[in-house]
Formats: structure tokens, sequence, C-alpha cells
């Protein structure tokens, strides 16, 4: 056995309490609050379980397994850790002073089912005529950001979306915890790490976006931005990487252009703010927005353009597509991603490839008042 088998294989048994729920595809996370209190999460419902480990010490032995398989360890001054299980899924882990009542783990599990584009759109989560739009994005590199809350499908989306990244591209793909799994075969992925107790060795996801430069990525995809690392991207995505995407949380395309501008703030470069936002309103071309419906449904409720800034200073939004009341056959009334029928910035503009990809559904979308030159 390899060392990733054999970590395999030792987590599996420390976590046999829970190992039932990690193994049932129905089951998206699984939150243990103490040893005797877990929770798992169904179809966007918590519901509490019977499951249980025997006692502390097995429930912090669990623990102590999962973070040496990434080489990590929690102490009393590193008490919060992000890690994985050998399978991929997402672990956080909270332990005192920070967690009051005891050591906390989230594993949000990974799905072994890569949700596709045309999976996304079965289940309800993108139109079709939406899907078409973010493919001529893609091909025309926009650079692209996904926005939502937490488990509103920020990553799945970002996955997805990343299969219309053209054969041939070097991608570099920067993450605080590995997630993202492109399919593409150029791709290099990086991941930050965090100081050992000493203090030593740690990398942070801004210094991997420098080094990232120095890579001759085509394309750079962040899993999520969280800090200073936002003003790297913006000048990198202002200076030729165009095609660039990542996240970040928030609740509207307009927060979204906010946050960032936060974020670049903590910097520590001084920048003036109307120079700031000029080169966030430059940088980011498109936010597509996410969010978690009733009965845990996620969706793509919002797809923004971002035009230059206005004489005021503020960000001006293009809303392309938006949720708009519907009614079905059967007279039910609800809400559906559609087509605004405001024209694209792109319109007009579209060559090669991207051109291609056009079809009925997004012509009006795409269609300048004059004709468009061909190549």
């Amino acid at each position: 056995m390899n060392n990733h088998e054999i970590f395999s294989a030792t987590v599996a048994h420390y976590l046999a309490p829970i190992r039932a729920y990690l193994e049932d595809t129905a089951i998206t996370e699984v939150l243990i609050n103490r040893f005797d209190e877990i929770y798992i999460e169904t179809k966007g419902q918590l519901t509490k379980s019977p499951a249980k480990f025997p006692d502390e010490e097995a429930y912090r032995a669990a623990v102590n397994n999962i973070l040496q398989f990434t080489g990590k360890s929690i102490t009393s001054n590193q008490p919060l850790i992000d890690t994985r299980l050998p399978d991929g899924s997402r672990v956080h882990v909270a332990m005192e002073p920070c967690s009051r009542f005891g050591t906390a783990v989230t594993i949000r599990k990974f799905n072994k089912e890569t949700l596709d584009i045309n999976k996304l759109m079965q289940i309800g989560s993108l139109s079709r005529q939406a899907r078409e739009y973010l493919n001529v994005a893609i091909k025309s590199e926009r650079n692209l950001l996904v926005a939502g809350g937490t488990s509103s499908g920020k990553t799945s989306l970002l996955n997805a979306l990343s299969a219309d990244i053209p054969k041939g591209a070097r991608i570099v793909v920067i993450e605080d915890s590995a997630e993202l799994q492109l399919q593409q075969d150029h791709v290099i992925s990086l991941e930050a790490r965090r100081p050992d107790q000493y203090g030593r060795g740690e990398v942070t996801i801004r210094e991997l976006f420098r080094s990232s430069l120095r890579l001759r990525p085509d394309r750079i995809i962040i899993g999520e931005v969280r800090g200073g690392e936002a003003l790297d991207m913006i000048q990198a995505m202002t200076s030729g990487h165009g095609g660039s995407m990542g996240t970040l949380h928030a609740n509207n395309p307009a927060d979204a252009l906010n946050r960032l501008e936060t974020m670049a703030l903590m910097s520590q470069v001084e920048l003036p703010l109307h120079a700031l936002r000029a080169q966030v309103s430059s940088a980011i071309d498109i936010v597509v927005q996410t969010s978690r419906h009733i009965g845990g449904q996620r969706m793509v409720c919002q797809i923004s353009e971002i035009d230059p800034i206005g004489a005021d200073g503020r960000y001006q939004l293009r809303d392309i597509f938006a949720m708009q009341p519907v009614v079905d056959k059967k007279g039910r009334k609800g809400m559906q991603l559609k087509s605004t029928q405001i024209r694209s910035a792109m319109a007009g503009l579209l060559r090669g490839s991207a051109a291609r990809v056009v079809t009925d559904l997004t012509r009006a979308i795409f269609t300048a008042d004059s004709p468009q030159q061909d190549d």
C-alpha cells in the first residue's frame, strides 16, 4: 500500500461512526458539534443523527488523523484549520478556545460525480440561454467572478464553467484548500499552507498568486478570493491575463464588487479609491450570482456585466440575466432565470470560436446594431 492508501484506511477506521454518512451520496455535509452531537444535511435540510463517537478521546483521535493526512496539526496557538479527507471532501476544524464547547468539525463532502454544465441545466440550476451566454464569455476571455453565500454552489459552478476553457490553455489554479477538479490536461494546482506550530513555513494565497504569474499562465483560477490577493488579481486581470476566474462571498453582483474593493484595500498598498474602482471595473467583466433556495436547490439567480465606473465614481452594472416571475402549465407561480433583453457589451465584438457558439438562443444579446464583420 502506498502512503495515500494507508492514510485513507486509517482515516476511515477512525471515522467509523460517521462512515455511512460519508458514503451516502444523498448527504452533502456532516456537522460534528461534539463527540455525541452530529448533524447531517440532506437536500438542504439539517437533521440530528443518532450516530456518535464512543467518547471525547476517540473523537479527538479521529480529528488528529484527518489533520495528519494533510500534514497539519491543531494547537492552542492555531485552533482553526482547513483541511481535507483522502477523497477530497473539505474539512474545517475549530477547537477551544475559539470553539467554546469543544472541538467542532464540518465536513463538506466531495461530489464524486462531477457536476458538468449539462447536469446543472438538468437539475434547474442554470438555463440553456444563460449557459450559452457564459460559454461565449469564457471563449472570449472575459474575466469572471462567481459570487454567492455559503454553500450556494459557487465552487461547483466554477468547476463546470472551467470546462469551456479552450484546450491547450495553461491553467494555474490557486486554492486555500484544494477543491476544484478541472478536466483539462494542462493544469498547475497550487495550495496555500499554514505555518507550523513555530510560525514557520506559511505560504499565503497572495504569495501563490505572485508565483503563478511566473508560471506563464494563460488563465488563472482562484478558488476563493479572501484578502489582499484581490489587488494582485485585479492588476493581473488588467495586464493581459484575460479569461481568469474566481469566487467570493457576496449577496449580489454590486456587493461582490464592493467586497473585492474592500479586500484589495487589505493589501496595505495605498491607492486612491477612484483609481481602485476604475481598476476593479476594468478587471471584472462579469459577475455570476448564485443562491441557495428553499429546499436546498442551488441556482444561478443573476448575471451582470460590469461597465466603466460612472461620473459619480460608482460602479455601473448591466444585468443580462435576472430572476423573473413565471407561471407554469399548471398555473403555479415561480421564479426563473431569464434574459433582461439588455444587449451585452460584447455585442458586435465576438470573433473566432466565441462567435461560432452563438445560436438563436443568444443572438439578440450579442448582435450589434450594425452588421458584424467576419474575421
